[in-house]
Order: structure tokens, then C-alpha cells, then sequence
């Protein structure tokens, strides 16, 4: 995009937003990783918009383009340079492809619930079996359900971002997003829930209570949690009923 071109307008009428900077340096070290993550640069532009560089230019161009992949998916027009990232206002593209993402994710991976449970089943089993203590495995079975997920972090990337624009497309837009983003967000906290219940069963050996969540296709993956747990719930009334001993 260039200062002459018809979206340019709303490169010139909209200052940088409330929270910007700290909301594009936390996707972009998302992308970078922890190492890389603290080399990031980030400032404000004098017209508007933020430039973004790196003080290590080891892999600094394939660096450069997975941060404008991900600044893009989250509504910004981007250009990578040879020196630096340039991101320069809300793009109604960009904003209608990420709508088209949540709208997919939505119907796609995060209506599969049975996904996310084989997944919390095979990372509790295996964590279990690593001799990771029950107490912890819980959290770490969301955790690495959420990496999998991908959208938590990205809509925890926004965090505290104010998402305005002077321009009446670009506003509807952005609510239209923020609609979609609402809807994805409710739907990640019920695979997360999943995944926790999932691995307390895992961990205390109790087989799980059918889930309304996990949809009429649940019985497979419920069957799974039953082989994968110990079977101290049923060992245990046999012992201490006096009429087994007979």
C-alpha cells in the first residue's frame, strides 16, 4: 500500500491505537519465539502504524514474514522490508480474511469435539506414564491442548487492544470480528474444559460423566478414558463389600 492509494486514507486518519505497540511486539515474539522473542523492536510511525525490527538478523527475513502472516490474520495492512516490518492501519481485506478464519474454525476444528478429547486422552496417558505427578497434569494437558488450539493465543494476543478506526467499513468490520472472536473464544473455554476433565479422569482414575459438549459421537472417546485410567474405582466397593468375599 502507498500513501496515494485508496486505502491510504485510513493509514493518515487513524493514530495508533491504545495498547498497539504491546499487542503487535506480543505476536511477533509469539512468532519469533522465547530466544528471538527479546530481540524485537517495536515503534510508532509518525503518521500512524508501527515498525517492527530485529537486532539479530539471523533468520530475519523468514522471521519478517511469519510476524506479517500472523499481523495480517489479525486484521493489519503489513509490508515486509529487508531491514524491518512496516505495519500501517486496519485493512478491510485483511479483516474480512479473518473473519473467514474464525468462521472456519468455528465450523471446523473447534466443533470437533472428540478431537480434542483423543488428544487430552494420548497427552495425559503419556504424560502419566513419564511419572509427571497427578496433581500437575491437569494444567499441563490445557496447556498443550490450548498450543494445539492456536486461536487462545491469538485472541489472548489482542489483550487490551482498543480497536477503532475513523472510516464506517472498517467499523463494521471490526465488530463483526469482535462478534466472531466472542463466539471462538466461549467455544476454545469448553475444548479447554474438556481437556481438563478429561485428565482428572486420566490422573484419579474415575470414569468421566457423558459430556453434553462432546456431541451424540462421544462414546468413543469416553470408551478410550475408560481403558486409559486405572481401574482402582471398580477394585475398590469389591474389597469392601462383605457380601464379595462369599
Amino acid at each position: 500500500m502507498t500513501i496515494g492509494s485508496p486505502d491510504s486514507s485510513r493509514f493518515l486518519e487513524d493514530p495508533v491505537s491504545r495498547g498497539q505497540e504491546q499487542v503487535v511486539r506480543r505476536i511477533c515474539a509469539r512468532v519469533a519465539g522465547p530466544l528471538t522473542g527479546r530481540d524485537i523492536n517495536v515503534a510508532g510511525l509518525p503518521l500512524g502504524g508501527v515498525e517492527i525490527w530485529l537486532d539479530n538478523p539471523r533468520h530475519r527475513w523468514r522471521l519478517y514474514h511469519g510476524m506479517a502472516r500472523e499481523l495480517r490474520l489479525a486484521g493489519w495492512h503489513t509490508e515486509p522490508g529487508p531491514d524491518r516490518l512496516l505495519l500501517l492501519g486496519w485493512s478491510p481485506v485483511c479483516l474480512s480474511h479473518r473473519a473467514r478464519m474464525l468462521g472456519a474454525a468455528l465450523s471446523g476444528r473447534l466443533a470437533d469435539f472428540d478431537r480434542t478429547s483423543f488428544a487430552a486422552v494420548m497427552i495425559a496417558t503419556r504424560l502419566r506414564h513419564e511419572g509427571l505427578p497427578a496433581a500437575r497434569l491437569p494444567a499441563e494437558v490445557v496447556s498443550r491442548c490450548r498450543d494445539t488450539l492456536r486461536w487462545p493465543a491469538r485472541l489472548a494476543d489482542l489483550d487490551g487492544l482498543e480497536r477503532r478506526s475513523t472510516l464506517e467499513p472498517i467499523r463494521l468490520r471490526l465488530a463483526q470480528v469482535a462478534g466472531l472472536e466472542s463466539k471462538v473464544s466461549r467455544r476454545c473455554a469448553e475444548h479447554l474444559a474438556l481437556a481438563s476433565r478429561v485428565a482428572r479422569t486420566v490422573a484419579g482414575g474415575v470414569p468421566p460423566a457423558r459430556s453434553r459438549a462432546s456431541g451424540p459421537r462421544a462414546g468413543l472417546t469416553e470408551r478410550m478414558v475408560c481403558v486409559s485410567v486405572p481401574n482402582r474405582a471398580s477394585a475398590a466397593p469389591a474389597a469392601l463389600d462383605p457380601g464379595a468375599a462369599r
